[in-house]
Parts: structure tokens; C-alpha cells; sequence
């Protein structure tokens, strides 16, 4: 399918729960390169803003080929989707401050829940992952040209 494709309110509801996604690109090979990336928008239009801290792998893959699969799910509800398409690199400086500012929103948010999960499970641990990431370094934007639902047939009759 081209052009880009409206995203239903259920995938923009379940990737707006995720901390994270899978970012699947390909190398100079034609092999799959997949890492976790943080998600800092979605609209409906189609368009998926993710947020990328390291200059490195999915970087370079990007700049030559912009071919990419986004991969998310909920294992309680086993649902999940996978949304193919193409990517654009925003440089750093052309990044919404706003964009920047729900960036560091999610990651003092997440920082809080790993707090709270420590205390109440009586570990006080002081490491906090989050608090070390480095500031991104482009965000990625992606127009979503195909869906693929990622749960079993015989599960979506049972939902």
C-alpha cells in the first residue's frame, strides 16, 4: 500500500501505553537490525515520532534505506501490531521543543514508577537506568504505510 495510512484508535491507544518500541531497520546487508527506541508521539494521520538517543546503528541504516517496521504489544492482552513504513530523520535542532519537553516528561515518569515499584516491593535501590540516558540525538518520523495484527486469529474471536 502507499501513502500513508490512518492509524485506528485502538493502535493509537496501545502504543501511547507502551515506554517503548521495537524499531526494525535494515543494513548495507539487507539483515534486520531491531532496538528498542522510546515513543514520544502518534497521531492519526499515520505519522509515528520516536525519539532515538544514540547516533549509531538504526542511524546509519536510516540514512540508506528509510524502510521500517515499528513493533509494540501488551502481553496481558496479547495484542499487538507491527506498522511498516517509511522513516524520515529530524535532526536535533529541528525538534518542537515541545516534543522535548513530553521527552523528558516520559522519562521522569518512568522514573517515578520505578521508584514507587522499588518502594513498595521494599528494595530501595538507587539505580534508576533512566536517569542516565543521554539527551536524544534526532527523532525519527515515520509515515505507517501498512498494519499488521499481531495476535493469533483464533484469540481475536475469544476478545
Amino acid at each position: 500500500m502507499d501513502g500513508t495510512k490512518e492509524l485506528p484508535k485502538e493502535i493509537v491507544r496501545l502504543i501511547k501505553k507502551q515506554g517503548f518500541v521495537i524499531v526494525s531497520s535494515l543494513n548495507e546487508e539487507g539483515r534486520i537490525h531491531s532496538s528498542a527506541k522510546g515513543v514520544v508521539g502518534i497521531d492519526e494521520s499515520g505519522r509515528v515520532f520516536i525519539i532515538d538517543l544514540y547516533q549509531a546503528c538504526t542511524y546509519n541504516n536510516l540514512q540508506k534505506n528509510p524502510v521500517v517496521t515499528v513493533t509494540f504489544f501488551d502481553e496481558h492482552k496479547f495484542e499487538g501490531y507491527a506498522l511498516q513504513g517509511k522513516a524520515k530523520i529530524v535532526k536535533k535542532k529541528d525538534i518542537a521543543a515541545s516534543v522535548m519537553a513530553e521527552w523528558e516528561d516520559k522519562i521522569i515518569q518512568r522514573i517515578s514508577k520505578r521508584m514507587i515499584k522499588n518502594l513498595q516491593a521494599g528494595n530501595a535501590s538507587s539505580y534508576h537506568p533512566e536517569a542516565s540516558f543521554p539527551h536524544p540525538k534526532y527523532l525519527i518520523e515515520i509515515d505507517v504505510e501498512k498494519i499488521i495484527d499481531l495476535a493469533p486469529e483464533q484469540l481475536k474471536k475469544h476478545a
